[in-house]
């Protein structure tokens, strides 16, 4: 798409005021890559907002930590943050020679990264198909399986071990069940998603 044939776009503008080269091209990458690398359009969101308040603070002089940049971003958009504290850290913010309405002004939501996204840079993201993603959760409750399967014996041990446990040998057994609620059927996590669902659904 040509320069002039793109839309009007909030993202790509606070690009350039902040002057953030290559935050763009981060932006599709991580939001069109496949597993870890992956963000959702909400992350992207947040990723971008954090870069905003980091060019922001160093511009006021702040030699900002990213840890710094990460807290003080909680504390002005945590929904959990008391009100006393995003107050603040607005004051803090403000001695430091921050505009603070202007940078929430500009901070963006994942609708105008999707925007920016897939109508500015005409990103697409193809997900994986559906054999893929059942086979990736699958692994990842195995994964968690696993670890709570390890928790679990390491804690009976610990106990047992420092007499607060009454236990010679033992066995941890640990699988997670799916019961169907139409027929009554029961199966194990793994079984259900490699069928793709109850037998009573196809029957």
């Amino acid at each position: 798409m040509a320069p002039s044939d793109r839309p009007d776009s909030k993202v790509a503008n606070c690009i350039d005021r902040y002057g953030l080269d290559g935050l763009g091209d981060e932006l599709e990458r991580r939001w069109t890559a496949d597993g870890p690398e992956r963000l959702s359009l909400r992350d992207c969101a947040a990723l971008f907002n954090r870069r905003l308040l980091e060019a922001t603070l160093r511009a006021a002089g702040s030699n900002a930590l990213r840890r710094d940049v990460e807290r003080t971003y909680e504390q002005l958009t945590d929904e959990d943050v008391t009100a006393g504290v995003r107050t603040e850290t607005r004051t803090r913010l403000s001695r430091e020679g921050v505009d603070v309405d202007a940078l929430e002004r500009d901070f963006v939501t994942y609708q105008a990264i999707r925007s920016y996204l897939t109508e500015y840079r005409d990103a697409t993201y193809e997900g994986p198909s559906d054999a893929e993603k059942v086979q990736s959760d699958i692994e990842s409750i195995q994964r968690l399986l696993s670890r709570t399967l390890s928790v679990t014996e390491d804690r009976i041990e610990s106990l047992q071990a420092t007499g607060r446990l009454d236990i010679d040998s033992f066995d941890v057994l640990l699988e997670a069940q799916v019961l169907c609620q139409d027929c009554g059927s029961q199966y194990s996590v793994t079984e259900l998603l490699e069928a793709r669902g109850c037998d009573c659904q196809r029957a």
